[in-house]
């Protein structure tokens, strides 16, 4: 590829559009996480609404398109700020959003995010076999969009992925209209205690299943098994009160103590995952320094488009210039509280602790999104992790014991710093997913990279004022003065909450030790199943089985188990990687359809602020058959649907 001229990739339309397109899903995203503590991906509606308006245009290119998804793709996640940013709302020390202040903090950590992950894209995308579920999505629209594979395989390929886009809309549809349910399951009792079993009806989380494959979706199961089938029933055994709801009762014991044990079992899962990925991460820098000579040497063509990373001095640069306004920051929020009186020596501590905290999040939740996707990591329990760490810090600094007044600054000053490194967590995240797909459609990393910069900063301008409009309408549920119709923001309660527990001494540690020992035990299996080349066991894929509910995680082991069992079926065919594909492009299509129609959901309810603006039943009893049928119906269909194209073929 040397000596031969770039595509078209980084453009001015490109960049209003993905500007735009920000903008809109930045919102939508706000809303919903701040309501239902859910935010939906947005790099495949943003591939696809790109291709739809750019090809008016003449010489769009594929990689074009892709700048678009990247810069976008940050409103689906950068926008996952409101699961730490209202907590400052909720434990009284802000009574709004302060306009550039809060732009700063969210600016400067995805900046952050962004340097962090470029020399991790060697360490973890060129050199590695993470699935990046929704990275190969993003590059199959793009592709078929683009008409590659020849006529006739794109023409069943658009098919295939238009196909599952339909399927995928037409049950959520079904269920906001309320003819059918959006979940099944519920709790139940075992022996003196109870558990609850959910699977969210979500097509999408099917798709991503067929993508993450069968290892992934076990090691999610044992989770289930652990959190569920064990832990629970144990924790309520004997204690559920006379006449209580039991759904409502073992999901509080879930939420307050099961999840704590899950993002134990996450941590040092994730420190595992970190300690076998340095090596990797070490010959990436290295890789980086030795194009950054190559480039010196002989310029920027001496290098294959694929390989051009920002250079890695100016990775190393922006990250040490970044302390600066972090520390300005700092000190500014510091201010009329106990950390003013110690604040040399708290600002370095905590610059320090952004630092090293950006590194090891970054690498993790990078790992975290090539391995079951971005929109599905629990990027909530990397927050608990995170606001651990900085409360643990000023616990070692100030103690315990100090008034009401000294504990409160201290707890906003911890989720303060919490934000910073939370924007490097959604950034790292969602970046290695967008270069995932660049590296599939043979893009150039360094105008990704400069794309995503972009899609941070027109994020951070429009969230704040989104969040004081939401605080100021309705308000979130424990803060100060909030009404009844208050936002729950569970997030930002789950993780307030934490910081309040470890600096007032109120966190209940054996739950987190227990989750570390359970991690433990699972990274040990996992080591003697690879040794005994019985397969393997994703320890972090553990954690998510165990941390997150069951209405997310159930789909993706059923997808998973499809995706299997066609593949297999695939591989016996008389093309079969053609028939692989296939199943790729109905998978990414049912990825593609729930998400455009969360996007329009949620424009429909932010326009009525009503979330049951589709309905037109109210108590349908026959919800639940129909639903179940209807689903599995369509489910059924697809896998039928592939299995005709791709024989054929």
């Amino acid at each position: 590829m040397t000596g031969i001229a770039s595509p078209r990739e980084l453009t001015l339309r490109g960049v209003i559009l993905g500007a735009i397109l920000t903008i809109v899903f930045t919102a939508a995203n706000v809303y919903l996480g701040l309501r239902i503590g859910l935010t939906f991906a947005t790099s495949i509606p943003a591939a696809v609404i790109s291709m739809a308006l750019l090809r008016a245009f003449s010489g769009t290119t594929i990689q074009e398109n892709n700048i678009v998804q990247t810069i976008a793709s940050s409103a689906g996640t950068l926008s996952a700020i409101v699961f730490v940013l209202p907590g400052l709302v909720m434990v009284g020390w802000w009574a709004d959003f302060p306009y550039w202040e809060s732009v700063a903090v969210i600016a400067v950590g995805g900046i952050l995010g962004v340097m962090y992950s470029v020399p991790l894209r060697r360490a973890l995308v060129t050199g590695s076999d993470l699935p990046y579920p929704e990275g190969v999505a993003a590059a199959e629209v793009l592709k078929v969009g683009a008409g590659v594979g020849g006529a006739e395989e794109n023409r069943k390929g658009l098919a295939a992925v238009t196909a599952g886009g339909l399927l995928a809309a037409l049950y959520p549809l079904l269920a906001k209209m309320k003819f059918a349910v959006e979940e099944v399951g519920g709790a139940f009792r075992v022996g003196s205690g109870g558990t609850m079993v959910f699977g969210g009806l979500s097509l999408a989380l099917v798709g991503v299943g067929h993508l993450v494959g069968l290892a992934v979706g076990i090691a999610m199961l044992v989770g289930i098994v652990i959190s569920f089938g064990v832990l629970l029933p144990q924790l309520t055994a004997g204690g559920i009160p006379a006449g209580a709801d039991l759904a409502d009762f073992v999901g509080t014991v879930f939420r307050q103590k099961i999840r704590f044990i899950g993002a134990g079992t996450i941590g040092i899962a994730a420190i595992w995952t970190l300690l076998r990925v340095i090596g990797p991460i070490v010959r990436g820098v290295t890789s980086a320094i030795a194009a950054n000579a190559s480039r010196k040497s002989g310029g920027n063509e001496s290098l294959a488009i694929t390989e051009r990373d920002i250079p890695i001095g100016i990775v190393g640069g922006t990250i040490l210039a970044s302390m600066i306004p972090i520390a300005l920051l700092l000190a500014d929020f510091a201010v009329g509280g106990p950390v003013a009186a110690a604040l040399g020596l708290t600002l370095v501590a905590s610059v320090v602790y952004v630092l090293i905290a950006g590194i090891v999040i970054a690498s993790v939740c990078g790992y975290m999104a090539g391995l079951i996707g971005a929109s599905n990591s629990p990027i909530s329990g990397v927050g608990i992790l995170a606001a651990l760490g900085i409360s643990l810090l000023l616990l070692g600094l100030f103690g315990q014991g100090g008034s009401e007044a000294d504990t409160k600054a201290l707890v906003a000053f911890a989720l303060f710093v919490t934000a910073i490194v939370f924007g490097v967590a959604t950034i790292s995240n969602d970046n290695l997913q967008d270069l995932k797909t660049g590296q599939l459609v043979g893009a150039t990393p360094w105008r990704q990279q400069i794309a995503l910069i972009l899609g941070v900063v027109f994020g951070a301008l429009v969230i704040p004022p989104i969040l004081d409009l939401l605080n100021s309408t309705f308000g979130f549920q424990g803060a100060p003065g909030a009404g009844p119709d208050a936002l729950s923001a569970p997030q930002a309660s789950l993780i307030s909450a934490i910081a309040q527990g470890v600096l007032g001494g109120s966190l209940d540690w054996d739950l987190v030790g227990l989750g570390a020992a359970i991690g433990a035990g699972v990274i040990a299996a996992d080591e003697l199943l690879k040794r005994a080349g019985k397969g393997m066991l994703p320890p972090l894929a553990v954690g998510m089985g165990m941390y997150l509910p069951t209405q997310v995680t159930m789909m993706v082991i059923l997808g998973a188990i499809f995706g299997h069992l066609y593949n297999r079926w695939a591989a016996r065919q008389s093309a079969p990687e053609f028939a692989e594909r296939m199943g790729v492009l109905t998978a990414t299509g049912l990825i593609v359809g729930d998400s455009l129609f969360n996007i329009a959901f949620a424009a429909i309810v932010a326009g009525t602020d009503n979330p049951e603006a589709l309905a037109v039943v109210d108590g349908f009893t026959a919800s639940l058959p129909i639903g179940i049928a209807a689903f599995s119906g369509i489910v059924g269909y697809a896998y039928w649907r592939m299995r005709r194209d791709s024989a054929s073929a």
